[in-house]
Order: structure tokens, then C-alpha cells, then sequence
């Protein structure tokens, strides 16, 4: 008998529903996930929810394994975690068979995917913290980006997932000094669990050697590129989807001598393409979730079958960092 799923699709503006799907056994070199976790990019799927995916960039925004196309209906997401089960009949893979693995999937009860997608969650990062992977890989390819080094004054402007883990990253680089700025002043806890400053905007020092701007707003760019010192770089780790940004690139941008640097996960930094594979990366965010301090970031959760309302809430409130969606377990 063919087996069915649950799958998150967004239908229309700012509305998604959940609908059922058939799947199939699992073919060769295929293994069949049971879904535990997954988690809500915020940023990305928010602006997919909203409905403000470029027409343009309709192609490059698409996730590994999305169905349907922009703006709607769409199956989309990108941060699942689950366990590698074997249906009736099927040929899962055994060197998968009962592991927790993450994968780049949308919201969905269980799904097929080939074994090669698959990226084992380490035995030391439990799978309800192993839904940051996907928000791991993106801060590392941030701080390659940036050129981090030992010892620099590090600022980071929005203190969302994405940010608060470029932080705690920067953090760890020896000498490094690292402020977190966010307008939420309860964010000043997060900081101080992950080991890094915090300051509100209006406190913090500029002649930062990195600025790494997350916050998504054009006003935090522009703080971003008055706190950086000269010749410094910007990074830019936000997208603004069809949103049009007005910078003040004609005031000390020239005459500091900055650079001003996109970061994207979509494609491996330069100075590692030579030798890293995106699986490679993914498997390094994985072991870099390997700290209880992390769980900090996921401070909601919710059930799967409550996807529609909690998407339709979040898009309504900024203020939750990671939320977390729970899958009922297999066979429950």
C-alpha cells in the first residue's frame, strides 16, 4: 500500500495550508526520512509567505528540493531534521537505516530522498538543536567572507539567528572582541550567553576592523557602514527580496576607503572553493551546533499540524528568534 505524507505549501499571500502527498517506497540509492524537527528561516521563508521573492530572482531563490514555483502554491524550507526509516518493502540504505540525519527539505511528516543529501547530525548535538544547521552554514560562510582574523574588533548589526551565530563564531577567534547590536534590548541576554558584548544602537563605538550587517533593515546597513573603521569591510548577510535600499555612499564611504561585501550561502566563499564541497561545510555547521549555549536561539516551538497559523503569526510579530516546528515520532 502506498504511503501518504503531510507537507507545508504556501498557497496565496501571507496563507499556507497543509495538504497531504503520496510516497512512494524508496528506490535505489533512496532512503525514506520519518520527520522529527525542522525549523522556520525567518527571513527567507517570511518573505516567501509574503509573497516578495523577486520575478528575477524566481530561479536562484529556489531551495534543493522545493516543488511547486513562485510566488505560490510552493513547497519550501530548507532546515529538516529526521530519522532514516525503512517502509514495507523498501531498500533504505543500510549505512543510513536508524540515523538522524539533516537534510535541505521543506515541512513534511516524511520524504524520499537520495542518501547522498544527507548529512548525519553528530551523536553530541541533539536533533531539536541540529534544525540551526542550515543558520550555522550560513554564519560560516559569513565569517569566511569577512576575512575574520585573531584578535579583531568585530561588530555585528541585528542580533536575529543568523547574527547571533556569526557573533558567537567571531567570538571564538583568539583576542577577538565582538559586540552583538540589536534595538531589542532583551537580545542582551543572548549575547551574554553566547559569550559575546552587546549595545543598543546609540551606544555602541564604531572603528570596528569587520562589520557584519544581519538585521535585514536598510537602517541597519546604514548603521553598519558608519561603525565600520577605514578600509574595513562591510558584510551585507541580509536580503531584502524586491525591497530597494538607499545607502549614504556619499559621505565617509569614499574617503574610509571601505569595501562593501555581499555573503550568500548559496555559493562557497572564494578562498575555500578550491578544496571544500557544500556537503562538507553543512557537515562542519553540524559539529559547530555541539554547545548547549546555542539552544538559546530556538525560543519557540510549535506542532506541525499548527504550520499555517504559526507562519501567519510570525509574519505579524518580528520579535522570536528559531522557531521550532515538532513532528509527532514515527509511528505515533
Amino acid at each position: 500500500m502506498q504511503q501518504r505524507a503531510r507537507a507545508y505549501w504556501t498557497v496565496g499571500p501571507e496563507r499556507g495550508e497543509i495538504r497531504d502527498e503520496p510516497l512512494a517506497p524508496p528506490g535505489p540509492g533512496q532512503v525514506l526520512i520519518a520527520a522529527l524537527h525542522s525549523g522556520i528561516s525567518r527571513g527567507t521563508e517570511l518573505l516567501v509567505h509574503r509573497g516578495a521573492v523577486p520575478e528575477s530572482e524566481h530561479g536562484r531563490m529556489c531551495a534543493p528540493h522545493q516543488a511547486g514555483q513562485f510566488p505560490w502554491p510552493v513547497k519550501y524550507g530548507y532546515c529538516s531534521v529526521g530519522r532514516v526509516v525503512a517502509d514495507e518493502g523498501g531498500d533504505a540504505n543500510a549505512s543510513w537505516l536508524g540515523r538522524v540525519v539533516f537534510c535541505l527539505y521543506p515541512h513534511q511528516t516524511a520524504y524520499l530522498l537520495d542518501a547522498s543529501a544527507l548529512v548525519a547530525v553528530p551523536p553530541d548535538v541533539p536533533p531539536a538543536r541540529a534544525v540551526l544547521a542550515a543558520n550555522m552554514e550560513t554564519a560560516l560562510n559569513a565569517v569566511w567572507d569577512a576575512e575574520l582574523k585573531a584578535g579583531d574588533r568585530v561588530i555585528v548589526v541585528g542580533a536575529g539567528v543568523v547574527g547571533a551565530l556569526v557573533a558567537y563564531l567571531a567570538g571564538r577567534l583568539p583576542g577577538s572582541e565582538v559586540t552583538l547590536v540589536d534595538v531589542e534590548p532583551s537580545r542582551a541576554l543572548l549575547a551574554e550567553r553566547l559569550g559575546v558584548g552587546f549595545a543598543l544602537p546609540e551606544q555602541v563605538q564604531g572603528g570596528a576592523d569587520v562589520v557584519v550587517h544581519a538585521s535585514g533593515t536598510p537602517v541597519g546597513l546604514r548603521a553598519a557602514l558608519a561603525l565600520a573603521g577605514p578600509e574595513a569591510i562591510v558584510l551585507e548577510l541580509s536580503w531584502y527580496g524586491s525591497q530597494s535600499v538607499a545607502l549614504p555612499l556619499g559621505e565617509a564611504f569614499h574617503s574610509q576607503r571601505l569595501r562593501l561585501r555581499s555573503s550568500q550561502v548559496g555559493g562557497l566563499s572564494p578562498a575555500q572553493l578550491p578544496r571544500w564541497t557544500r556537503q562538507r561545510r553543512l557537515a562542519l555547521a553540524l559539529r559547530l551546533l555541539a554547545d548547549a549555549r546555542l539552544d538559546a536561539l530556538i525560543d519557540q516551538s510549535g506542532p506541525f499540524e499548527a504550520l499555517p497559523e504559526i507562519m501567519a503569526k510570525l509574519a505579524r510579530s518580528g520579535s522570536a528568534l528559531c522557531h521550532r516546528i515538532d513532528y509527532a515520532p514515527p509511528g505515533g
